[in-house]
């Protein structure tokens, strides 16, 4: 079998190998879950979402925001400096998606009947409108790499079929996940008397998606960092720089915002209280918002040029920051109410291992074996498009 006229290959490396272990243990704990229900987890009523409805919906789902974001900064906005990594930022959107589906799957009690939502419209619950988006833009993620995958196996004239539903795929990509990553905020703003202070907001649906738009572009360069450390692949100054401005801006909204609404309700007391939430706020806040910022603006007021390193630096501590937001939401802000401990069970902590597991492995084949990442002669094209203007948008039918 050959695959842009290549034949097929996947290196066996002992990382890799590591990752089969986890994907075999994954698949037995999937048909032990299956058969026997969520009696193996620790999760109770009082603690009915936990390790899976993190990693699934509110993380994975906040992380996989690269490929809407870079989708829109690309096609809609026209910057034609960031092609390079819009291919890899839908490819890791797609995987990520179809990660969360599967992983919400697990976390519903009577799994097999994951349908009736199609066909039995809850038109007024978040839960609903969370659920239809998530469907949807799964399908648009995966049209929007069928050109990729359709042309690596030869398949031309669909890859020019699906290329050419590009711009309502990406308007749609847009809508889409406008709504719902404000809707994973929606969700908690019904948790008043429970979720703590500190976390709870009328403003939850806007901070989930500002820091959705800021963090999803910094997932897109640690992953291009990666790539580029363990594939060869160049290093795109101008991409990557923009990339890094952009979420530097977004997440400096996200911030004024989050502290502002901290000030007007009253809460910066309750933010160094130093108890276990005050200290958990105050961590999340510090490498998510101040650490990054205070590098981000020091270059910025400087006119220094943003290097490498800082800009890796800068995206890390963005995505260490959003994981301990959407983690103090969905565990150490809910502990009081909870009124009792939760920590996962063994099957639990393994599927999710399991399931990040096998994301990495599809995604380590697809790279190897088909067109994601430019190819050399990309860089040197794109530095004679730079001399010429850009135009408004670049969405083409």
């Amino acid at each position: 079998m050959t695959i842009n006229g290549n034949r097929v290959t996947f290196k066996i490396t002992p990382f890799r190998l590591i990752l089969m272990a986890f994907s075999l243990v994954f698949v037995g704990i999937v048909a032990y879950r299956l058969v026997t229900g969520l009696q193996m987890t620790n999760l109770t009523d009082a603690w009915p979402w936990g390790l899976w409805i993190f990693i699934d919906v509110k993380l994975g789902v906040a992380l996989a925001a690269g490929g809407f974001t870079t989708a829109g900064i690309y096609y809609v906005l026209g910057v034609k400096k960031v092609k390079s990594v819009v291919k890899p930022a839908i490819l890791t959107a797609w995987l990520g998606y179809c990660l969360v589906g599967f992983g919400l799957l697990m976390d519903l009690g009577r799994w097999y009947g994951w349908w009736h939502p199609i066909f039995s419209w809850g038109e007024h619950s978040v839960m609903f409108e969370l659920y239809m988006c998530v469907l949807l833009y799964t399908i648009v993620l995966t049209c929007e790499f069928a050109p990729t995958l359709f042309k690596g196996i030869g398949l031309v004239k669909l890859s020019s079929f699906f290329k050419s539903l590009t711009a309502p795929l990406v308007i749609g990509g847009i809508a889409l996940s406008t709504m719902h990553q404000s809707s994973l905020g929606s969700m908690y703003v019904l948790t008043l008397g429970k979720l703590n202070e500190l976390w709870w907001t009328m403003l939850l649906p806007i901070l989930y998606y500002s820091s959705a738009v800021a963090v999803g572009p910094a997932m897109v360069t640690c992953e291009t960092a990666l790539a580029g450390r363990f594939f060869g692949h160049d290093w795109d100054e101008p991409a990557m720089t923009f990339l890094a401005k952009w979420s530097g801006y977004v997440m400096s909204f996200y911030a004024v915002l989050r502290f502002s609404d901290l000030v007007i309700r009253g809460q910066i007391g309750s933010l160094f209280a130093m108890n276990t939430e005050s200290l958990m706020c105050l961590l999340e806040l510090t490498i998510g918002c101040v650490l990054p910022l205070y590098f981000f603006w020091s270059y910025k007021l400087r006119g220094m040029v943003m290097s490498q390193k800082m800009i890796v630096r800068n995206a890390v501590l963005m995505v260490v920051g959003v994981a301990l937001n959407r983690g103090n939401v969905v565990f150490t802000g809910m502990a009081k109410a909870a009124g009792e401990s939760y920590f996962p069970s063994a099957g639990e902590l393994f599927l999710s291992i399991g399931l990040v597991s096998v994301g990495i492995l599809v995604y380590l084949f697809i790279v190897e074996n088909f067109d994601v990442f430019p190819s050399h002669d990309h860089y040197a094209a794109t530095d004679k498009q730079e001399a010429q203007p850009e135009g408004a948008s670049c969405v083409r039918a």
